[in-house]
Parts: C-alpha cells; structure tokens; sequence
C-alpha cells in the first residue's frame, strides 16, 4: 500500500497522499530502488508540495540505506538525472547514479545515451565539482565525451597524467575513483576515508603516485634553480595540488620507501623562493601535503616539514605550519608501526655525534633525556660557542642546532607513539625490539627507561628495567611489551615505584605512576555512561588544547549557533574504538570561556559504523587510557585549581567545594609520589599526609595543601591563603619521578610555607597576619 502510494504519487500530479508521517522503513531494497528513477525526475519548481515531501522523503531512505536497484531502475535513474540537468540552473549532481551502479543488481544497463547528454551538460559548466564521477560517466557514453572531460580535467602535466592513468582504469576501477569525489581533504576525519586504502592497492594509481610526486619535487628542483619561471603561489594548477594530495596520502598511507627523498626536496623546494621574495612557490600545496601527513604521518614527512617551516620567509606559513605540526605530531604517535622508525643521523653507539670545526674545534650532540650541543678544543670542554667557529662555520653551528631540535622531537614522538600503544596492548619481536629500538643509540634514551615485559612461557610475562637490567636472553621471536599497572598488583606496583625513587629515574612518560581507572558500581548501574568526571567547571580553552595535544577531536564551543555543546571523541585501537566526552558551553569570564563537563560514552565499530557500547564490555585497557584523558583535561583546567578565581554566584560555589573535594586517581597517582619524596626533603618533619591534604607547619601558621587543586587552607579557621603558582629553583632540584606541574606547584607552596617568617611577598604576608 504504501509503496503504491508513493509511487502514484511521484508520478500522477493530480493523485496527492502526504507521506510525511509514514514510515519507509516498511518498503523492501527493492521497491526503495524502483522508487529511486521517479524522486530523482521530481523537480520542486513543477510539483505540489505532497511530491516533493515524497521525493525527499525516498532520496533520504535510500541516502541511509542500500537501495537495490534492477538495471532498469539504473537506467531510468540516469534519464531522470538527464530530466533534472536541463530544468536546473546548478550542476546535476552524479552521486546517485554512481551509487546506482554500484548496487546494481546485474550487469549495467546501454546508458550511453543519457551519459552523453549528462556529460555535454556538466563539461559546459564553470567548473566540475566530482570529476572522477564525470570521468566514469564520460566513459559509458564515447571516446568523443571522455575527450571532452580529459582536455577539462587536464590542467597542468601532472593531472594530464592522471588523466592517462584513469583512461587505462577499468569501469569498476573508475567507480573506485568516484570516492574521491566524497573526500573533503579539508575536514579533520575521526579516521581516514576506505577510498585511500582502495587505491593503494591498485597497481596503477600506485605507480602514478610516485611518477606524480617526483615529478612535483623536480618542478620545485626546476624554479629553485631558475630552470622553471617562478611564480609566487602559481607553480601548480588547483588541479594538480588536488591530484598531488591524493598520490600524497597514498604513497604516505604505504609508507614507500622512495617517499622520504622526495618529501626532504619538495615540501622545503615550494616553501621557499628563489628570489629574495617573501612569497613562495605554492602555499596551496605545501598545506595540501602537510593535511596528507596529518592523516598519514611519517618520521620523515614531519621532518620535511619542520625543514620547510625553518625556511620559508613567508610571514603567515610558520603561524600555520606551527598549527598543524601539531595535528600531525599527535596522528604519528597513534601510528605506532611507523613513528617506531628512528633515524640514526650519525650518532655512536653512546648516543654522541662529533663534528670537526676547525683550528681544534668540535662540536659535541650528545643524547641523554634530551639532546645537547656542547663545544671543545682540543678535547677541552668550552663554555658557548666559540668566537672562530661562530665566524666561520655559522652553517654548521645552524645545522647543529636545528639538529638538536629536530633529534628532541623525534625522541618525543617516540615516547607518544609508545604511551599511544598502550591501549591497544601493542606487542613487538624481541629480535626486533632489541635491535631497532633498545640498540638504537637515540631511541635507547627512551626506551632504557620504561619498563617492558617478556613473554617467557605462554601466558607468563617478566617484566625488567633495560637502563639498570640486563636485557634478557630470550629467542627473537619471543613477545616483548610495554608493562602497564592495570595488568599488575598493588604489591607489585609499589615495588617497581620504590625503585624508580630509589634509583633517581626519571620516566619518558608516566608508567609506574600511571593512574588506572576501573568500573565503578555506579558507572556499572549507569551501563552506557559515565558521570564520574560530570558537572565540573573548565576553562575551555585551556581544555580544548589538552583535546589537541591528546589526540581528541571536538568543535569549536561559543555563543552562536550550534555552540552550546559538543562532544569530544578520541579513536583508539586502530579505530576499533571511540571514547566520547560530552561538555557544553556555560558563560564567559573575562573573555575566557567557561564550559561544563558532562558524561563519557564509548562505541564499538560494528560493520563501518559506531555503535554504542555498555561499559562493561570496553576493553580494561581502553577504558582507563580514555578516563585518564578526561581526568586530566578536568584536573587541569577546572577552575577549582584556578588560585585567582574571583566570579561569585554557582561558579564560586563550585570553586569552593571543588576546590577540596575528594581526589582523583591523577591526584591519588600524586599523593602517592609525595610519599616517597617527601622524607627526601630538608622540610619532612614539617609535613603530614592525609588522605586529601598535605599539611605543612611553618612558623606562623599550620597549612593544608589539597593534592588535587593546590589550594591552601590555613588553621586555625581554614581561611584560603592564595599564592599564585610558581615553579620555584628549589623544587626544581627535586628529582620528580614523572612530569606534573601540580606536583612541583605543591612542593613549591610546600617550600615556601615551611619557612613562612622568611617570606617577604606582601601579599602572602598580609593574608597570614590577617588570619591571626
């Protein structure tokens, strides 16, 4: 019945049955496609009302559904899009035909007729808005329209290519390439599109991609050394940046090893120009390629980049190169197989490179935690650089020094792409950890100081230290991981603590003190959400930077339309998994926003699509990792730890019982440090721990730290004592067994309120005599 109705109803004017309220979802693939070639003729000028509520209501059940469609649905679908071409002012668009043939049911149906007519139409236009889908459809109908379509689309060599490229494709292979025309290389992706995996194995796109790109890096080559007339901004045609950007995430995406080499000439060879201008080259390509890295992301690509923002002398590229740097830092620690891969730039076996500079001169990069430039003669330590090597050889101590930058940011991307495999479990070949990162002499200063586990028997692990242990004789095919507190008891948590301390060692990233996060009783009774990080009070834009730097994606939240709420999303597990965290727009203060934190939901990928998923079945690994984002992103913007916060009404509420609320695992992880560093220090026998505050008795006043904002508290009538955070020289020479600026803000308070009668501050001053 309801199929009859809609039917009639597309197609005899004077039959009116309004479908807005009916249901679609009764009609079969089959009758939703046989609906298709009449709600695709319908053009809204020339029907009633009803008609067009029933064409849309069809074209929208077939946009979420898969439609089947018989080849004579395909083919009338394509006359209706021919009907649709000539009584519209805007170009036709093609995705419902290509969607068509793809799920035609059957071999294709004669359309060269109506591909004739659809492709004279479009190629008249201004410009072609899916290429690879007019492409596709210029081949159903003669050589004459593929013609017409190539000399549009080839504009400049490099497309002109891939225009020779696609005429070689088969038609199902051309119905690849019309995914292409879906991607918006312009949007930030919760992951990247199929379509790039799809080409990658397409052995003739893969060639095109390295012929492209090469042939990209040589034009650059060219222009730099006068070869090629330069232009600024117009090296290549909009075309060709779009087309280059493709080979790029390809060519990226398999990680080809000719790739590097011609990343290091052409992303610095288009940043920069040949004549003293301050212009470049193509801007349009250099950002196009830098998005591609942003998706698929190298060691060496984000190198290149680094080379080309160094370079340039364009005055807004470094802003937005700096922008992005670290959208594709962030990616390349979630590619773990690939940010693994360390060069070893000619470094010893110690982690020291030595450079001759003449007259007894040599540079010395030494690699510890961090990478160091030092300088001697003759075998002589000196202080800074000297005088004749600054005069002399100013090119080498450049190189230098951007070296030590460069090998500081690689070690940290290591450290992230190794934190980032957390979650997934991620499992290495001893034969193959041993060599290429434990016997890598740049990679060993990370590494040597996390500590990992070997599997000795199945199911049996034996976790070591490789800075203070010695590596284990175990076979090269034997399993080695990362250990992570969640798989280990309390008993042996502590111990591996207690060592650390012990021994001054100082993690890469936080291990042994990693927080975990478990079900609750109440996120058990809840089963689809988590409250336990709710109804806080943030800075926003302090949070929404955390969001970046940990790899989360959200909208931008504000007073306008569609602002009032977002919700955060981190992929994890290779994108088996998404964590989402809900938070909403509340008011300004002083021009800075102010965002409420809401709850956290997690979904499984079930056949290409996220669908929610109970707590209780989130993997352990994933949940905590995913908490222990959001723990930080409250614990360090929430505006309880904020000692300046003045705005009164709810806000002010929440600073006040916030402020000294119940700890966070994050703070439990710091209470727990402070335990073992405190009988360290000159000020113990001035400090007690308690379950929320660190109290320390000076000679005026008795004050409680809370672990969780640093707020203090001063007895005898706990009035608030506020002292702006600092990092203070003292605290800095406290071995810390992990980075944690609220940390040193507590010791540093600690410090300072332990020899209150010395402090000098009036400010400070004056609220301790006023508490008397």
């Amino acid at each position: 019945m309801l199929y009859d109705d809609l039917a009639r109803t597309l197609s005899d004017a004077a039959f009116e049955r309004d479908v807005r309220s009916a249901d679609l979802a009764g009609l079969t693939d089959e009758q939703l496609g046989e609906l298709l070639p009449a709600a695709h003729r319908v053009h809204h000028a020339d029907v009633t009302p009803a008609t067009w509520r029933a064409a849309m209501a069809v074209r929208q059940a077939a946009d979420e559904r898969r439609p089947r469609v018989t080849p004579d649905a395909c083919r009338r679908l394509f006359e209706a899009l021919v009907v649709r071409s000539r009584h519209s002012e805007w170009a036709v668009d093609l995705a419902p035909g290509v969607t068509a043939l793809v799920e035609c049911a059957g071999p294709w149906p004669e359309l060269a007729e109506p591909a004739r007519a659809l492709t004279e139409s479009l190629v008249a236009r201004k410009s072609i808005a899916h290429p690879y889908s007019l492409f596709l459809v210029a081949g159903l109908a003669d050589d004459t329209a593929l013609r017409a379509v190539a000399e549009r689309l080839g504009e400049g060599p490099i497309a002109m290519d891939e225009v020779d490229v696609l005429t070689g494709l088969t038609p199902a292979e051309r119905l690849v390439m019309t995914e292409l025309d879906l991607v918006d290389t312009y949007s930030e992706p919760e992951s990247p599109p199929a379509v790039w995996q799809k080409l990658a194995d397409l052995p003739p796109y893969v060639d095109f991609t390295r012929r492209a790109l090469e042939a990209a890096a040589d034009r650059a080559d060219g222009i730099r050394s006068g070869a090629i007339p330069y232009l600024a901004d117009k090296a290549f045609t909009a075309r060709e940046v779009a087309v280059l950007g493709q080979a790029a995430r390809v060519a990226l995406l398999r990680d080809e090893e000719w790739l590097p080499g011609v990343c290091a000439r052409l992303l610095p060879g288009i940043a920069v120009a040949p004549t003293a201008a301050r212009a470049v080259p193509s801007q349009a390509l250099l950002y196009e390629l830098v998005r591609a890295a942003k998706e698929f992301p190298t060691p060496e690509a984000v190198t290149a980049i680094r080379t080309a923002r160094s370079v340039t002398r364009h005055a807004g590229v470094p802003k937005q190169l700096d922008k992005l740097l670290k959208k594709v830092e962030a990616a390349l620690a979630q590619r773990t197989e690939v940010a693994l891969r360390l060069p070893e730039l000619d470094f010893d076996e110690e982690g020291v490179l030595r450079r001759p500079a003449g007259d007894g001169y040599t540079a010395v990069v030494t690699v510890t935690e961090t990478a160091r430039l030092t300088w001697e003669k003759d075998g002589r330590p000196l202080r800074g650089v000297p005088a004749p090597v600054r005069r002399d050889h100013a090119d080498l101590v450049k190189e230098l020094r951007e070296l030590v930058k460069r090998v500081d940011l690689q070690l940290a991307t290591l450290a992230r792409a190794l934190e980032g495999g957390l979650p997934v479990d991620a499992v290495h070949a001893y034969g193959w950890w041993r060599t290429r990162l434990a016997g890598h002499p740049l990679a060993w200063t990370v590494v040597g100081g996390l500590i990992w586990e070997i599997e000795t028997a199945p199911g049996t692990w034996q976790a070591f230290l490789p800075a203070v242990d010695d590596l284990p004789d175990a076979p090269d095919d034997a399993s080695v991981r990362l250990w992570h507190p969640m798989r280990a008891d309390a008993e042996t948590v502590s111990a591996w603590r207690d060592r650390l301390v012990d021994g001054q060692l100082r993690q890469p990233f936080k291990q042994a003190f990693r927080e975990i996060y478990r079900l609750t009783p109440a996120e058990e009774e809840t089963r689809l959400h988590s409250l336990r990080f709710a109804a806080h009070l943030v800075h926003y834009r302090r949070m929404r930077g955390l969001f970046r730097a940990r790899g989360w994606t959200s909208r931008l939240l504000g007073p306008w339309d569609g602002g009032d709420g977002d919700e955060a999303t981190r992929v994890l597990v290779s994108g088996r998994w998404r964590a989402r965290f809900s938070h909403t727009f509340v008011d300004w203060a002083d021009d800075d926003p102010v965002a409420a934190t809401d709850r956290v939901r997690f979904d499984r990928k079930v056949d290409a699509r996220w669908q929610e998923a109970p707590l209780s079945e989130v993997p352990p690994l994933v949940f905590s990792e995913a908490m222990r984002d959001v723990d930080l992103f409250v614990g360090v913007t929430s505006i309880a730890a904020d000692p300046d916060w003045t705005e009164q009404g709810p806000a002010r509420a929440y600073w006040e019982r916030a402020g000294f609320a119940g700890l966070t695992e994050t703070a439990e992880a710091r209470r727990d440090a402070l335990t073992r560093i405190l009988p360290r220090l000159k000020i113990a026998d001035r400090c007690t721990l308690d379950d929320r505050f660190l109290t320390v008795r000076g000679d005026l006043r008795t004050y409680r730290i809370h672990l969780g904002s640093a707020n203090i508290l001063m007895r005898p009538d706990d009035s608030y004592l506020c002292i702006v955070p600092s990092r203070d020289r003292t605290t800095a020479k406290v071995f810390l067994p992990f980075e944690d600026d609220r940390l040193s803000v507590i010791l540093s308070k600690a410090m300072l309120l332990a020899a209150d009668s010395e402090i000098t501050d009036a400010s400070i001053r004056a609220q301790i005599d006023g508490a008397a």
